[in-house]
Protein backbone atom coordinates (compact mmCIF):
# COMPACT_ATOMS: atom_id res chain seq x y z
CA UNK A 1 0.00 0.00 0.00
CA UNK A 2 1.78 3.44 -1.14
CA UNK A 3 1.63 6.12 1.24
CA UNK A 4 3.59 9.23 1.62
CA UNK A 5 5.92 9.05 4.09
CA UNK A 6 4.93 11.50 7.53
CA UNK A 7 6.84 13.52 9.53
CA UNK A 8 7.52 10.40 11.99
CA UNK A 9 8.58 7.89 9.00
CA UNK A 10 11.15 10.33 8.34
CA UNK A 11 12.27 10.79 11.48
CA UNK A 12 12.73 6.88 11.63
CA UNK A 13 14.27 6.78 8.18
CA UNK A 14 17.03 9.47 9.57
CA UNK A 15 17.45 7.60 12.46
CA UNK A 16 18.98 4.89 10.66
CA UNK A 17 20.22 6.39 7.94
CA UNK A 18 21.59 10.01 9.13
CA UNK A 19 23.01 10.35 5.83
CA UNK A 20 19.98 10.39 3.67
CA UNK A 21 19.21 13.90 2.53
CA UNK A 22 16.63 13.07 -0.29
CA UNK A 23 13.77 11.19 0.13
CA UNK A 24 13.70 9.87 -3.51
CA UNK A 25 15.27 6.71 -5.13
CA UNK A 26 17.80 7.50 -6.95
CA UNK A 27 17.80 4.78 -9.56
CA UNK A 28 13.73 5.50 -10.27
CA UNK A 29 13.33 9.06 -8.87
CA UNK A 30 9.98 7.59 -7.14
CA UNK A 31 9.27 8.65 -3.75
CA UNK A 32 10.10 6.40 -0.94
CA UNK A 33 6.94 4.94 0.62
CA UNK A 34 8.56 2.82 2.90
CA UNK A 35 11.13 2.70 5.36
CA UNK A 36 13.18 -0.41 5.03
CA UNK A 37 13.69 -0.91 1.52
CA UNK A 38 15.54 2.40 0.96
CA UNK A 39 17.42 1.03 4.17
CA UNK A 40 18.54 -1.88 2.53
CA UNK A 41 18.73 -1.51 -0.80
CA UNK A 42 20.45 2.23 -0.41
CA UNK A 43 22.17 2.63 2.35
CA UNK A 44 23.16 -0.33 4.28
CA UNK A 45 26.40 -1.05 3.13
CA UNK A 46 25.79 -5.14 3.78
CA UNK A 47 24.08 -7.20 6.71
CA UNK A 48 26.23 -6.14 9.91
CA UNK A 49 25.58 -2.86 8.78
CA UNK A 50 22.64 -3.23 8.41
CA UNK A 51 21.75 -4.47 11.82
CA UNK A 52 23.87 -1.89 13.12
CA UNK A 53 21.62 0.55 11.82
CA UNK A 54 18.05 -1.39 12.85
CA UNK A 55 19.61 -2.10 16.44
CA UNK A 56 19.54 1.73 17.02
CA UNK A 57 15.85 1.92 16.71
CA UNK A 58 14.65 1.87 20.04
CA UNK A 59 11.35 0.17 21.64
CA UNK A 60 8.54 2.65 20.26
CA UNK A 61 10.34 3.12 16.86
CA UNK A 62 10.42 -0.74 16.67
CA UNK A 63 6.89 -0.96 17.60
CA UNK A 64 5.85 2.03 15.17
CA UNK A 65 7.80 -0.05 12.40
CA UNK A 66 5.97 -3.32 12.82
CA UNK A 67 2.40 -1.82 13.30
CA UNK A 68 2.84 -0.16 10.03
CA UNK A 69 4.27 -4.14 8.65
CA UNK A 70 1.34 -5.02 10.05
CA UNK A 71 -1.18 -2.93 8.40
CA UNK A 72 0.47 -2.99 5.14
CA UNK A 73 1.83 0.53 4.84
CA UNK A 74 5.33 -0.82 5.59
CA UNK A 75 6.32 -2.58 2.25
CA UNK A 76 8.40 -5.35 2.80
CA UNK A 77 8.20 -6.72 -1.29
CA UNK A 78 11.84 -4.68 -1.97
CA UNK A 79 13.74 -5.72 0.95
CA UNK A 80 16.34 -8.66 0.08
CA UNK A 81 16.20 -11.83 2.18
CA UNK A 82 19.84 -11.75 3.68
CA UNK A 83 18.77 -8.11 5.03
CA UNK A 84 15.08 -9.66 6.15
CA UNK A 85 17.06 -12.45 8.14
CA UNK A 86 19.18 -9.81 10.06
CA UNK A 87 16.12 -7.31 10.87
CA UNK A 88 14.15 -10.65 12.04
CA UNK A 89 17.08 -11.45 13.80
CA UNK A 90 16.99 -8.33 15.75
CA UNK A 91 13.10 -8.62 15.78
CA UNK A 92 13.04 -11.64 17.97
CA UNK A 93 16.27 -10.17 20.06
CA UNK A 94 14.49 -7.40 20.98
CA UNK A 95 10.56 -8.09 20.99
CA UNK A 96 10.02 -11.80 21.17
CA UNK A 97 10.24 -15.10 18.59
CA UNK A 98 6.60 -14.50 18.11
CA UNK A 99 6.57 -10.84 16.78
CA UNK A 100 9.54 -12.22 14.61
CA UNK A 101 7.37 -14.71 12.87
CA UNK A 102 4.73 -12.94 12.82
CA UNK A 103 6.83 -10.14 10.73
CA UNK A 104 8.04 -13.74 8.81
CA UNK A 105 4.49 -14.59 7.72
CA UNK A 106 3.84 -11.12 6.99
CA UNK A 107 7.29 -10.93 4.37
CA UNK A 108 5.98 -14.50 3.16
CA UNK A 109 3.18 -13.01 1.44
CA UNK A 110 5.42 -10.65 -0.72
CA UNK A 111 6.34 -12.47 -3.69
CA UNK A 112 8.46 -9.40 -6.16
CA UNK A 113 9.15 -5.46 -5.63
Amino acid sequence: MARELSPRDIAVLKKVAPECEGLECAGSKAPYRSILPPLSNHYAKNEEDFRSRISALDADDLEYLLSLIKTGEESLGCVQPHYMTVFLDVIAEKMGKERAQEVMSIYSMWNEC
